[in-house]
């Protein structure tokens, strides 16, 4: 029997697009380059829905599943959008742009130079600690915003936390900076030493060396039985439809293929792709997500009192000046949150999700505590500090991603079973329990 449409998630989803497209029109109107960032954000959020698609989800995967299928797509979308961003800085600095903490006033920046960060201790510890805490919150940056919009109320907690921190994570940075230690460090656009060819090729070769390190593990995985099938993954509703059904133009089916059915995370990294380069195109700056967060947590705090000093916040009180709503990283963030919730409600899913213990709250709020505080000692969350700084050629990147994986594991490591989304793993016992019953076959 064929399945039925539910109208009133549909109707909200076009109202919301209809919303969106009204509110573009107006922060148009404050700044022409607003609309561009919304509909960045919109895609960018319905993709990470539509195909389950999460950067923290590439740690937590590969560890408790022994699978590394969306370990392996997030490194197909660093390999494309870094061959792609190699053109677009390539084509700028032969046109005169330098890197952006090189420029002086007035100088032409090439693009994605912006996320080339100064590296050092803070990076690391801000990465490990951004890293245990998106395992529990259940996501990094852009997932927890993703998550928020999709109805579950873990993110909606650790959302909040985040927020809260950003501020405080963002002052801890600029005093850290300041000290005899914080001098401590380096920063380095790879192909300013280089060249841009042989920069790509060893970013190309360090994925590599990662993509074959994640298929020697899951073949590991597979010999101890301890791989889980990534087809597991989908629900019956997601799961393509029986070519027996009709495929009308205005059926059941032809909706399904359209807005449920799930997309692969190899099509969400080319969609993502193609959305992280539009941003790079039309603002000359890369994919950010934690950065108009700290802005946010200023307006917020500000309205309660609190005073900023512009030493060391004169730039986001430029902003939080400026009206959030002419800030581009906030109306990009706002259009990825309603491209979440859009996604799931053409998908007919979308459901207020608070089932949880209070304990389990705590976690949350302690997660995004840590998400929102390490991501601005470190300068970035998952997506402007690693993917937008490895495809943008930073050496900061590396540091990010090497401390935040390690952060991700530790967090695994010490509250599996203590959480309800770290469920308890013991791999070790998990393999000797499978060589006994193969013993015994």
């Amino acid at each position: 029997m064929e399945k039925k449409i539910s109208l009133s998630q549909t109707v909200a989803g076009i109202i919301i697009i209809l919303a969106l497209f009204a509110l573009g029109m107006y922060v148009g109107k404050l700044n022409a380059k607003m609309p561009m960032f919304l509909l960045a954000g919109f895609g960018l959020g319905y993709a990470l829905t539509r195909s389950r698609y999460g950067f923290a989800g590439g740690v937590k995967r590969i560890y408790i599943r022994g699978e590394g299928s969306l370990t392996k797509a997030i490194f197909v979308l660093l390999i494309i959008t870094a061959i792609i961003f190699m053109g677009v800085q390539w084509k700028a600095q032969a046109g005169g742009a330098v890197p952006a903490y090189l420029a002086q006033q007035g100088e032409k920046i090439i693009p994605g130079t912006q996320n080339v960060y100064f590296t050092n201790l803070a990076t690391i510890i801000g990465g490990f600690i951004f890293g245990v805490g998106m395992m529990l919150a259940g996501g990094c940056g852009s997932g927890t915003l993703s998550d928020f919009g999709e109805g579950q109320g873990r993110a909606f907690i650790a959302f909040i936390f985040f927020v809260l921190f950003a501020a405080p994570g963002h002052w801890a940075r600029q005093v850290f900076d300041r000290t005899a230690v914080g001098k401590i460090g380096y920063r380095l656009h790879i192909p300013q030493a280089i060249g841009y060819v042989p920069a790509l090729i060893i970013t190309i070769l360090l994925i590599g060396l990662m993509y074959w390190g994640v298929l020697r593990y899951e073949a590991y995985r597979k010999r101890t039985g301890t791989y889980k099938d990534p087809k597991g993954d989908y629900e019956d509703f997601e799961q393509p439809l029986p070519d027996t059904l009709p495929r009308t133009l205005f059926s059941y089916a032809t909706y399904h293929k359209l807005f449920v059915e799930r997309w692969s995370f190899m099509v969400g990294t080319f969609v993502l792709a193609a959305f992280a380069v539009f941003v790079m195109v039309t603002t000359n700056k890369p994919w950010g997500v934690s950065s108009p967060l700290v802005t946010l947590d200023v307006a917020i705090l500000q309205k309660l009192g609190i005073t900023f000093s512009p030493e060391n916040f004169g730039g986001i009180l430029k902003k939080v000046n400026g009206g959030l709503l002419a800030d581009g990283g906030t109306v990009r963030n706002i259009g990825t949150f309603f491209g979440c919730m859009v996604a799931f409600l053409l998908a007919n899913r979308f459901k207020v999700d608070f089932n949880f213990r209070f304990t389990d709250a705590c976690y949350y709020a302690v997660g995004g505590a840590m998400l929102g505080f390490g991501s601005r000692f470190a300068y970035g969350c998952n997506i402007g500090a690693m993917y937008s700084a490895i495809t943008s050629f930073s050496f900061s990147g590396w540091i990010f991603l090497i401390s935040m994986a390690l952060g991700g594991v530790a967090g695994m490591l010490i509250f599996a079973g203590k959480v309800n989304i770290l469920p308890k793993l013991n791999l070790r016992c998990q393999i000797e329990q499978n060589r006994t019953q193969a013993q015994k076959k």
